[in-house]
């Protein structure tokens, strides 16, 4: 008998399940499954990490989830829409208004849709917005909207990065609940080395799944 915690596997229950089915993260027990089904609204910003984003929605599909992105007008010169409704099989949101016949997007909808929203990358001109709730694009009227979870993944130079004034809006965001995804430091758009470069995609789809393992896990616990 294998213990974990509170928990007992036998060995054979504990090979099957690290095998097919779960893996050991940070204290849990990781379902390959965890992100089934879930709604997923991935917002990008005017970065050059802006690629990264098909890898996060690849990831995300592949594990199950359906994924809905919104992206910035300044997000569209790094990364197409048809690339991104391509691979998330969506179109891709961006404008209040759809169409010239009405038609609009409802941020309302979106943010009671989400099972969590991931900014990934978040600029400093966004993540400033979310701390101070300029809602003058499609991505800030729906943050601003969600009831979900929400995950931010910064992206800029190192210096930005470092400013006091970034540092301060991520501090606020902290305050609001939200879950900050570290950058990590490396060699930057600038051919600086820092910390400023956006996590990358196969992490933060794991801080999600141990978000929702987490989640299941405490089901059912009262907490005193």
């Amino acid at each position: 008998v294998i213990k974990h915690g509170t928990r007992n596997f036998s060995f054979k229950t504990y090979m099957f399940r690290f095998q097919n089915t779960y893996v050991l993260k940070e204290g849990y027990y990781i379902s390959n499954k965890m992100l089934k089904g879930k709604h997923i609204i991935l917002g990008i910003t005017g970065s050059i990490a802006a690629y990264k984003a098909a890898y996060i929605i690849r990831a995300l599909v592949k594990k199950g989830a359906e994924v809905q992105v919104v992206i910035t007008p300044a997000g569209k010169e790094f990364i197409t829409p048809l690339t991104l409704s391509t691979l998330s099989s969506h179109p891709v949101i961006s404008e209040f208004f759809s169409n010239r016949d009405g038609t609009w997007n409802s941020h309302v909808d979106l943010g009671l849709w989400a099972d969590a929203m991931l900014v990934a990358p978040a600029t400093a001109s966004t993540i400033g917005k979310m701390a101070n709730g300029v809602a003058d694009n499609m991505l800030i009227t729906t943050y601003l909207s969600a009831k979900a979870p929400v995950f931010v993944a910064p992206a800029m130079d190192l210096d930005m990065y470092a400013h006091p004034s970034t540092q301060k809006n991520l501090d606020t965001l902290r305050s609001y609940g939200n879950h900050i995804i570290e950058p990590a430091e490396g060699e930057l758009a600038s051919h600086l080395v820092g910390k400023g470069r956006m996590e990358e995609p196969e992490k933060i789809v794991e801080i999600l799944e141990a978000f929702f393992a987490k989640q299941q896990d405490m089901a059912g616990k009262k907490v005193v």
